[in-house]
């Protein structure tokens, strides 16, 4: 108890109304009593304060209210009626002086390891650290805890976790009125003045509301420019209250790091708003189309392609359609411990089409598969998920929208469903940011030092030059796997030599085809094409010859 805190007295003057009120909640805390505003009167034609009343806060009754029937869980009552209050009145000279007082209360007053928690006693004012915790995605009970620990305790932070979040609420609640008062537009007009490349669309429906959102900064132009040939698109993660799926455009930088090139929110995921999507997606990227595009099975989505991206690859998500068939063939994946190693080599394991054909009529024959009507629908979208349909297009590596569900997983460290959309974005731009640092630590890291090289040959070395670290490992794993293969034969004809490549561990063969007019290299297993690097069967077939890195096959 504060003993420093006087009891009120008749006769005590006070400068300002606030004074008084400030006396009397300090000796509320003092007792262990909250107070409150009562009666009060003005002067009519000039507005000042002629007297005050300050009450206990269990001061009269609650009232009546008809509206109670309808009330599942009814508040506790608080009210006692207790009488205790400090009356002031404003003096002749401008001062407020106490001219009524009561002491006594009729209810348990709070200890003083409580007082803290009374009402009056909790006031929120660290309003610009709380908008900073909460701007950089710090949870509140995180933020609370941390106030907490640098006040020296919960009595004496002057307010509890509830009003701290009471305050967020209230403040994004004001967010999302400014939002519906074109706030959206307001935002994105402030983005492209500060970068003038800063592309967005909307679409509105027949009402004028907005249905669709699209937009790429100037960077995400950029980025799409030079790693923009493969793209995954997926729209699992849903951002708010009103289950908008969010749709970002991502790709691999030179490091192989997840880029994002665009994003977008949208009302449904129906054809037309796919297709609006896609086109507004190329008219930001100068009408350049990725050269492929991985995504889930989603019908709509995949029709839209076919309408909108005519000059562009469309690949399934292999993951989704392993996930699918685990659905669909739960019987055989429980039943048969061989079913799934010959579903996953049709898969991923042939170099010709014929291979692949024969393989899986064996495997629909095997497990009496002629009638199953969900594999027939999944070999008719063959070209879209086989890897060997898919060799030719380049994937750099990808074979499913993994990455963007590692995004979506991200996304969740800064957001949550109750945001609203204007929120929403300030947060997507940390998560955007927290990915272009990544790429500036790895840039600045590949110009202070140099990959430790493992075997001095002029061809490693000329790959760790122009490679990035991340590449160049990829690469001098190829080149150490081809160190376990086998030429077994050598055709040659004219310009043209051909190379038969046995893989000792697997017992798999590869042609290599190597032309001497233009040095071009190409193989059976298409991992240049599809990948980007040489295959440990070339390096193996041209290991005599090869000392600089081919930049084609054909």
């Amino acid at each position: 108890m504060d003993e420093k805190v006087p009891n009120p007295e008749i006769g005590m003057e006070f400068k300002t109304e606030k004074d008084a009120y400030d006396f009397y909640n300090s000796f509320g805390r003092k007792v262990g009593f909250s107070i409150r505003k009562h009666s009060v009167k003005k002067d009519k034609k000039t507005g000042v304060l002629k007297m005050r009343d300050f009450v206990c806060s269990k001061e009269g009754k609650r009232s009546f209210d008809k509206r109670d029937v309808n009330v599942k869980h009814h508040r506790d009552e608080t009210r006692t009626g207790c009488e205790a209050h400090m009356k002031i009145r404003l003096g002749v000279d401008g001062k407020y002086r106490v001219t009524d007082i009561k002491i006594d209360h009729n209810h348990i007053l709070a200890s003083p390891e409580e007082a803290h928690l009374l009402r009056s006693q909790r006031k929120f004012t660290q309003e610009v650290v709380a908008d900073n915790c909460d701007n950089a995605g710090i949870k509140p009970k995180a933020t609370y805890d941390f106030m907490t620990k640098q006040a020296g305790g919960r009595q004496n932070v002057g307010y509890n976790l509830v009003d701290y979040k009471n305050y967020l609420r209230t403040k994004r609640v004001k967010a999302m009125k400014k939002f519906d008062d074109e706030g959206l537009l307001i935002f994105f007009k402030r983005k492209q003045a500060e970068d003038p490349m800063f592309f967005y669309c909307i679409q509105f429906d027949v009402q004028d509301c907005i249905t669709n959102i699209f937009w790429a900064d100037g960077r995400m132009i950029l980025d799409y420019e030079r790693f923009g040939d493969v793209i995954c698109f997926d729209t699992t993660y849903k951002t708010n209250e009103y289950g908008r799926p969010f749709a970002p455009f991502i790709g691999v930088n030179h490091h192989r790091q997840t880029v994002i090139f665009g994003a977008a929110l949208l009302y449904d995921e129906t054809i037309d708003s796919f297709r609006w999507l896609f086109r507004t997606f190329c008219d930001a990227m100068c009408r350049k189309e990725p050269q492929t595009i991985l995504t889930d099975q989603d019908k709509a989505m995949s029709n839209a392609i076919k309408i909108e991206l005519l000059g562009t690859v469309h690949r399934i998500c292999v993951w989704h359609m392993f996930q699918n068939a685990c659905k669909h063939l739960s019987h055989l994946f429980c039943s048969s411990k061989s079913f799934g190693n010959d579903f996953s080599r049709c898969v991923y394991d042939f170099d010709e089409e014929h291979e692949f054909l024969e393989a899986w009529e064996r495997m629909i024959m095997k497990y009496n598969l002629t009638d199953n009507i969900w594999l027939q629908q999944l070999f008719n979208e063959k070209e879209k998920w086989a890897l060997v349909y898919g060799k030719n297009s380049f994937c750099a590596d990808m074979k499913s929208t993994q990455r963007c569900e590692s995004l979506n997983k991200d996304l969740k460290k800064y957001l949550h469903p109750g945001q609203n959309i204007i929120r929403f974005f300030e947060h997507f731009e940390r998560l955007v940011d927290d990915r272009r640092n990544a790429e500036l630590e790895a840039n600045f890291k590949m110009t202070q030092s140099s990959p430790i090289i493992t075997f001095p040959v002029s061809i490693l070395k000329h790959a760790a030059s122009v490679y990035t670290p991340t590449i160049f490992k990829l690469f001098q794993a190829e080149f150490g796997d081809s160190l376990d293969q086998i030429v077994e034969q050598v055709d040659e004809s004219g310009r043209v030599r051909k190379y038969q490549v046995l893989n000792r561990r697997n017992q798999s063969l590869h042609i290599v085809t190597v032309d001497s007019m233009d040095e071009s290299i190409t193989c059976s297993c298409r991992k240049f094409e599809f990948m980007g690097i040489l295959c440990s069967h070339a390096l193996k077939a041209t290991n005599h010859t090869l000392t600089n890195i081919p930049t084609s096959t054909s």
